[in-house]
C-alpha cells in the first residue's frame, strides 16, 4: 500500500443544478425572494477578507469549474495577493423566473454561514455592482480557494481512503451538516464534488445551489432537486416513503453515508461497476434494491455507521447528531499534523 499526496488535477465541471421553475416575488434583483427568520443575521465579510471591494481588483488565472449557468474562476486579487474562488451565475431575461429565487437564496445563505467546516464565502456582488458582468443579470461569489480540489477529484482515478481517513473525513461533514441543520438549512446535494479540501487536507462542504430552508411548511414537489444518484429513497420516489411527511433534514444523512461507503471502496456504491447509471437503474437501486452489502474487509464500526446512513426508511435512519456520538467518527486517532492527501490509496 503506498500512501501518496495527489494534487489537484483534472478538474470536473463543476455542477450547478438548480430546482424547478417557480415565480419570482419582484421584479429586482436583491428583493426577489423571502428570507426566512431562522437565518441570523450576515456575517461581516468585509473583517474576515479585507480589500475585497470590487470583482476589478480580482485577476482570473484559470477555470476551475462550469455547469449549467455559472462558471467558478481560481482568482488572484490585486491587492491583498490572496487566491480566490469566483463563482459566476449567470442568467439572462428569458430566465429569470427559473433561477433568479434559487440564485438570490444561495446568496443569503452563504452571507450567513460561518463555520469552519463550510467553504467561505468572503462577498457577494449582484448586478447592482457587478462590473465585470458579461450581461446586467450576473451573481458572483467570491468564495475560500480550496486548493486541494474535490473529494472527487481524490476518488475518480480508482483511488480509496483508509477507515482512519474516512472517519476524519466523516467527522467534519457532520460537524457542517449540524451546524446547517441549526440554522434550519437542508444542504439537498452532499456528494463528492461538493466536498472540497484546501491545502492543509480539511474537508469543507461547498455549493448551496438546491439548498432550502425548513420553515414549517413542505413542499413536495421540491424534493427532486439535486444529484439523483445521491438522493434517498424518500426524495426519489416520495409516495412509496412517505416524503409527504419527511424529515427533509434525514436526506442529507443518506448522502452522506453513501459517500462514505464511495470512499472506502473506491466506487460509487449504488450499482454495479458496469451498469450505467441512468435514472431507471439508479431509481431502482436507491428504492427497489436490497440492503447495501458492506465490504468484507470493512470494521464493524464503518459497517454500522453506513447502515445508520443509509436505512431507506427515513424514520429508521440515524440523525447527524447520533452519528457525531458514534464509535467510528470518535475513533482515537494518531495522525495529528495529516491532512487528506496523506491517506490516499494508489492500488
Amino acid at each position: 500500500m503506498t500512501l501518496v499526496i495527489r494534487e489537484r488535477r483534472h478538474q470536473q465541471a463543476l455542477r450547478l443544478s438548480l430546482p424547478p421553475p417557480s415565480t419570482p416575488s419582484s421584479d429586482h434583483l436583491c428583493h426577489q425572494i423571502h428570507v426566512p427568520a431562522s437565518l441570523p443575521s450576515p456575517s461581516n465579510h468585509e473583517n474576515s477578507s479585507p480589500g475585497i471591494k470590487n470583482l476589478s481588483d480580482l485577476k482570473k488565472v484559470a477555470v476551475l469549474g462550469h455547469g449549467n449557468g455559472g462558471t467558478v474562476y481560481k482568482v488572484h486579487h490585486k491587492k491583498n495577493h490572496s487566491f480566490y474562488a469566483l463563482k459566476v451565475l449567470r442568467f439572462n431575461e428569458n430566465s429569470i423566473g427559473i433561477r433568479q429565487p434559487s440564485m438570490i437564496l444561495e446568496a443569503e445563505i452563504l452571507k450567513r454561514v460561518d463555520s469552519p467546516f463550510i467553504v467561505k464565502c468572503h462577498a457577494v456582488f449582484d448586478n447592482g455592482n457587478c462590473t465585470e458582468a458579461e450581461n446586467g443579470n450576473d451573481l458572483s461569489f467570491v468564495m475560500e480557494y480550496m486548493e486541494g480540489g474535490s473529494l472527487h477529484d481524490v476518488l475518480r482515478e480508482n483511488y480509496r481512503l483508509p477507515e482512519e481517513a474516512i472517519s476524519l473525513l466523516a467527522k467534519r461533514v457532520l460537524e457542517g451538516l449540524n451546524y446547517l441543520h441549526g440554522m434550519h438549512i437542508v444542504h439537498r446535494d452532499i456528494k463528492p464534488s461538493n466536498l472540497l479540501v484546501n491545502d492543509k487536507g480539511e474537508l469543507k462542504i461547498a455549493d448551496f445551489g438546491v439548498s432550502h430552508i425548513v420553515e414549517g411548511r413542505f413542499d413536495v414537489t421540491e424534493l427532486n432537486a439535486g444529484t439523483c444518484a445521491y438522493m434517498s429513497p424518500e426524495r426519489v420516489d416520495p409516495e412509496r416513503w412517505g416524503g409527504e411527511n419527511v424529515d427533509e433534514f434525514a436526506g442529507d444523512v443518506w448522502s452522506m453515508g453513501v459517500v462514505m461507503l464511495e470512499c472506502f471502496l473506491g466506487y460509487f456504491p449504488l450499482i454495479g461497476p458496469g451498469q450505467k447509471p441512468d435514472w431507471a437503474t439508479l431509481m431502482c437501486a436507491i428504492c427497489f434494491g436490497e440492503k447495501l452489502e458492506m465490504p468484507e474487509k470493512a470494521s464493524p464500526e464503518f459497517q454500522n455507521f453506513v447502515r445508520r446512513c443509509v436505512e431507506k426508511d427515513w424514520r429508521k435512519r440515524a440523525t447527524v447528531k447520533e452519528l457525531l456520538h458514534h464509535p467510528f467518527v470518535n475513533r482515537k486517532c494518531f495522525c495529528i499534523g495529516k491532512g487528506l492527501g496523506d491517506y490516499v490509496i494508489h492500488e
